[in-house]
């Protein structure tokens, strides 16, 4: 998978610019994320966006369409949902006026303090993953025989989940995944791979074992376990390839069964290989 991100500022008028080409835009964009301020006024805000959907849907109609109700952190509860029910009645209301009732319009209440920017992203880069469903009825399917709790795959870097099984996802779960990552991380930079100087890997590599360096592990993947105290329930994380890992919430007891846990890990992981490179090849 190949994704893009271009950041284009939502102030400018592209429409009525004839300097804009505007099918370079758009012609070739899965999901448009228009980003509202929620702690300033937003009205200026909501009314181009209006325009812009309302153009979008005339001329490029497969766009998703993504607005990300943003800095909501300082917020009540109560305020956030009004926000952003305000900003839905205005959209929903000048789409229907114009003939657009079912126009591919989702809302996110998102924050760079917490994990909801995250969980936003990985809801709209869900919709553009080929064949979304097969991925999801892997997940569901290691989840049901291996009795986790929930299973994420996760692109490593960024901390977006691309896929996840049918069970409802919630912030917690996704949270302590996440966070888990990070510990991975911060323990691979500091134990990690370190440069070698040639004279250094021609006596590693020579004998008795008379392998390249990279031949000589006990695996050729990543795999790790934690237990969280409260519920006592271990969290299993398997590598899947050098950006993706599969992060699974296992229930408590889990470990009498590790044997055959990981079997089935690993069949779903090479699966998972195996999928991306089929996909790949029918691009």
């Amino acid at each position: 998978m190949d994704f893009q991100v271009w950041d284009f500022p939502g102030q400018i008028d592209f429409l009525d610019n004839p300097n804009f080409d505007i099918d370079a835009v758009f012609g070739e964009i899965g999901a448009l994320i228009w980003v509202i301020d929620a702690q300033d006024d937003y009205l200026e805000a909501v009314s181009r966006l209006n325009g812009t959907i309302l153009y979008l849907q005339r001329n490029y109609p497969s766009i998703n369409i993504e607005v990300f109700i943003h800095k909501v952190d300082g917020l009540s509860d109560d305020y956030k949902l009004d926000i952003q029910r305000d900003i839905t009645i205005r959209i929903q209301d000048e789409l229907s006026d114009e003939g657009f009732e079912n126009a591919p319009v989702t809302f996110h209440l998102t924050s760079i303090y917490n994990h909801s920017i995250f969980e936003a992203f990985s809801k709209v880069i869900q919709k553009l993953v080929p064949r979304l469903g097969q991925l999801e009825a892997m997940l569901t399917n290691l989840c049901r025989t291996c009795r986790f709790e929930k299973a994420y795959l996760f692109d490593v870097l960024s901390k977006i989940y691309i896929a996840t099984d049918s069970a409802p996802a919630d912030m917690a779960s996704y949270e302590i995944c996440s966070d888990y990552i990070d510990v991975i991380i911060d323990v691979s930079m500091v134990y990690g791979s370190w440069s070698r100087s040639k004279a250094h890997r021609d006596r590693l590599e020579g004998p008795p074992w008379s392998q390249r360096l990279e031949d000589q592990v006990a695996v050729s993947f990543a795999e790790s376990h934690i237990v969280v105290n409260e519920g006592l329930r271990p969290i299993m994380l398997r590598e899947v390839d050098r950006y993706l890992a599969l992060v699974a919430i296992m229930k408590e007891g889990s470990y009498e069964k590790m044997p055959l846990v990981n079997m089935n890990v690993d069949v779903v992981a090479k699966g998972l290989t195996e999928f991306f490179e089929v996909t790949k090849r029918g691009k």
